[in-house]
């Protein structure tokens, strides 16, 4: 098996002894679901509680002292449980609750179930977004855009007023209100299941109270001083995404040790921050960031092992839709023309059990979900559909 870019070195066997360093904290140990399909088997661990399913893992591991250096392991879960209670009570505690993290449903946020992969389109009612900014800046423009995307397979619509693009300036708070209250109100009140992209508490508030029903926040409730009081206090759902800094300085902060260990471990505190201000994980989606403080070689590399995500206990959402993810796709396109590699990076995001991917191309993408689905075998009873629809 090649290893993979950094200094990660693959182990043939389980490793011995590493109790006394985790009880000490000086060393920290993730679980990786492998080789995810819909369940072939009883024996085989549903993911949580999604269409696919797990019997291996990678074990990771490394010590805080050196954290670049992770070292790996594969082995069938039961060939862990094994191990685990060989190593002592602290290891067995360890993989009973990664394993119940990595398995329990996910519930549903307002009515929106994670059963099945869910769309999320973007709709940013901005002048200078990197994709489409000026395109919705009308409300009528953006409320029937917004329509569009639900219509052609969105579940969730994600109202934007302010650009987060990197070196992006922020927006005045008003000027982020004008925006977008009208469109989140009209489309709320069309029953579309709406999202505000946002990191001011003010314009949460104001998007909830105009019928909005999840936040999501690139700053993991952490640019306002009071959206996580707010969020806990209203008890709605909230997406947190991973960034280091502000948009306009996150790209001076790319030093990780290990970027995909890094940035669950960053999650994870965000995590206990939400459960101290009385936000449970039941209502956290996370998303690790794509294009957020992150170089093209710490994107891939976070891609490559989003599936070591679902171990923080939650939902998972990805936005690769028009990034210039990689340096070639960067250099070679402008993100209108980066239609095939957003449907690569969603496809493998799938692969890995991603409960929601936030998309600008909603139909396209629902034709790729809908050929990922048949061919991993999780096409609907066509026979329960057209009775449905003819019921």
């Amino acid at each position: 098996m090649p290893e993979p870019l950094g200094s990660d070195v693959y182990h043939p066997s389980l490793p011995t002894g590493l109790a006394p360093a985790l009880e000490a904290g000086g060393l920290r140990l993730y679980l990786k679901p492998v080789g995810l399909e819909p369940a072939s088997s009883p024996a085989w661990r549903p993911l949580a509680g999604g269409p696919l399913a797990f019997s291996q893992c990678e074990l990771l591991w490394r010590a805080m002292a050196r954290p670049g250096e992770v070292k790996r392991c594969r082995a069938s879960v039961d060939a862990l449980e094994v191990w685990a209670r060989g190593e002592g009570a602290a290891v067995a505690r360890w993989l009973d609750g990664a394993l119940k993290r990595l398995t329990r449903p996910r519930p549903g946020l307002s009515g929106l179930s994670f059963e099945r992969p869910s769309l999320m389109g973007v709709l940013n009612v901005t002048p200078d977004s990197f994709s489409d900014g000026g395109a919705f800046l009308d409300p009528a423009t953006a409320i029937a855009h917004g329509h569009r995307m639900a219509k052609s397979g969105a579940c969730i619509v994600d109202v934007g007023g302010e650009s987060t693009r990197p070196r992006s300036d922020g927006t005045p708070a008003e000027d982020e209100l004008t925006r977008i209250i009208p469109v989140v109100s009209a489309l709320a009140a069309a029953g579309v299941f709406v999202s505000i992209d946002t990191r001011r508490a003010r314009v949460m508030a104001a998007a909830l109270d105009a019928g909005g029903s999840l936040v999501n926040d690139v700053s993991a409730l952490t640019a306002d001083a009071d959206s996580l009081a707010l969020v806990a206090a209203r008890n709605v759902p909230v997406v947190l995404m991973h960034m280091r800094g502000e948009p306009a300085t996150m790209h001076l902060k790319t030093v990780y040790a290990h970027a995909p260990l890094d940035v669950y471990d960053e999650l994870a505190s965000r995590l206990e921050a939400c459960a101290a201000a009385g936000v449970a994980a039941e209502r956290i989606v996370l998303d690790p960031g794509l294009g957020f403080a992150k170089t093209s070689a710490q994107n891939a590399g976070v891609m490559a092992e989003l599936a070591l995500y679902h171990g923080l206990g939650c939902a998972l959402m990805v936005g690769a839709s028009r990034k210039g993810l990689v340096s070639s796709v960067k250099r070679g396109s402008t993100p209108q023309e980066r239609l095939p590699a957003s449907l690569a990076a969603a496809l493998l995001a799938l692969d890995q059990g991603v409960q929601v991917l936030r998309v600008h191309d909603v139909a396209e993408t629902a034709q790729a979900l809908a050929v990922w689905r048949a061919v991993r075998g999780l096409v609907d009873n066509p026979v329960a559909g057209a009775a449905a629809a003819t019921g």
